[in-house]
């Protein structure tokens, strides 16, 4: 029996290994979840014949791709999107739908050639959107194996987006509220800092924003000082 690895650091892609086992008896599931698990030794121990990693914050090391053959997931209709913060970059531009990738690992940063696209709507919370997009990355993963796919590589002209860093969360100067829906929604998921104003003392970091019949925002507010 052939083993598959999944490599996620995401609380939500915890049921994953659990679906697939399921879903393809004939191969057996593998998760790492933590960075110093994945190392080559541990992946040697294994032996996969693919690593899957849904959702990885971390360079993966030239060693480990090297030698196996590792698919991402990129939150892009890649060439357009390489790079950081897919998700957040993808909102503040006004996108209201993507497509999710599934690319080889190369050297180059989500540069490899690409096993098959995924149509993924950008509604929601950014959490909404993960989960959502992890449901697809199941049936991707099924149809990757099944079919043997082979991946092809990325055709167009890149666009390459910048990691956001946590101080582009400051929402004092934005002056739309249809911005500051956005703000908020891209930034509500476990792990993420989330949308803030900062006032004297004090900072307001906001969640679970929803838009109401008379165009005002609802949210949740937590209140800390600085």
């Amino acid at each position: 029996m052939e083993n598959i690895l999944i490599v996620s650091e995401k609380s939500w892609n915890k049921e994953l290994v659990g679906h697939l086992q399921s879903a393809m008896p004939q191969y057996s599931f593998y998760l790492i979840s933590q960075k110093e698990d994945f190392t080559i030794e541990r992946i040697d121990s294994i032996s996969p014949v693919k690593i899957f990693i849904p959702h990885w914050s971390y360079i993966v090391s030239p060693v480990i791709f090297e030698q196996y053959e590792c698919v991402v997931f990129h939150m892009t209709d890649l060439p357009y999107g390489r790079g950081g913060s897919p998700l957040q970059n993808l909102i503040v531009r006004g996108l209201m739908s993507t497509k999710l990738s599934a690319l080889r690992v190369e050297a180059g940063l989500d540069t490899g050639p690409v096993y098959l696209k995924k149509d993924l709507s950008l509604l929601g919370t950014a959490e909404e959107i993960f989960i959502r997009a992890n449901n697809l990355v199941e049936k991707m993963i099924v149809e990757i194996l099944q079919n043997n796919l082979q991946p092809m590589p990325q055709a167009g002209d890149p666009v390459v987006f910048k990691r956001r860093k946590p101080e582009q969360g400051d929402m004092s100067e934005l002056e739309k509220l249809e911005d500051i829906f956005n703000y908020i929604r891209m930034l509500d998921a476990d792990g993420y800092p989330h949308a803030y104003i900062e006032k004297g003392k004090f900072r307001y970091e906001f969640t679970r924003a929803s838009i109401k019949a008379d165009g005002s925002i609802r949210a949740d507010v937590k209140i800390t000082k600085k």
